[in-house]
């Protein structure tokens, strides 16, 4: 079993969804034989919002790569973020580090490629709907990928930031997420959505979305702990 090291903070909510599922998943998977060990290096999550907004890509990939490498000396073997927005510095952490880590878009893509989808939205913070670094493995794929307009991606990126980072989730923000998820649907014949925020798996989800739901934590952890078991 190889052990796990995880960044974690960015927010506190998904690092424990994280935590809880990876002991969880392998202890199913191994028939109760085992649990993978676990370092999570939590990192000042107002810190990382503030780099992120005020563009210190420079700052953020550095404080980031500080953690990985502490995670790296703890004889971690599978490293990954635990969040989607802190992989638009995966780049500069991966040079910085020399670890590899465990990437969410890679992974997403893979599963909406298995699916056989042609045409997805995104859901996510302003930084993720805004840039480049969930959209290029679907681009990579051949796979289009749409996000809302202005005044629907500020709604969304709000309603993370003030609501699910800190656990709260309320039916009418599930109410209008859906309307924007439709809206994308009506105007771009999207296939599926993909929740590229670790924290929207705790407001929408197969059951209550309009349409299909490309869970990007979800993906992510069952890759991780098929990986720890590699």
């Amino acid at each position: 079993m190889k052990k796990l090291g995880l960044v974690g903070g960015t927010g506190p909510e998904s690092t424990v969804m994280y935590y809880k599922a990876l002991n969880a998943l392998v202890d199913e998977a191994t028939g109760g034989a085992c649990m993978p060990e676990i370092t999570i290096e939590s990192v000042d999550f107002r810190k990382t919002w503030a780099q992120t907004c005020e563009g210190r890509r420079e700052d953020l990939a550095t404080y980031l790569s500080d953690k990985v490498m502490m995670l790296k000396r703890s004889g971690a073997e599978v490293v990954a973020l635990t969040a989607v927005t802190m992989h638009m510095v995966c780049e500069e952490i991966e040079k910085q580090t020399k670890v590899p880590l465990v990437r969410i878009p890679e992974a997403v893509c893979e599963v909406a490629a298995a699916r056989g989808y042609r045409r997805v939205g995104l859901l996510g913070t302003a930084a993720t709907m805004e840039g480049d670094f969930m959209k290029k493995a679907f681009w990579d794929a051949e796979i289009e990928i749409v996000v809302p307009e202005e005044e629907d991606c500020a709604l969304v990126a709000r309603r993370i930031f003030e609501e699910l980072e800190f656990g709260v989730v309320k039916k009418s923000t599930r109410q209008e997420l859906n309307a924007v998820i439709k809206k994308l649907k009506d105007r771009h014949n999207i296939e599926a959505v993909v929740l590229g925020c670790t924290e929207l798996p705790l407001i929408l989800n197969d059951e209550n979305a309009v349409l299909p739901c490309l869970d990007a934590m979800k993906i992510h952890i069952e890759k991780l702990a098929t990986l720890a078991q590699s």
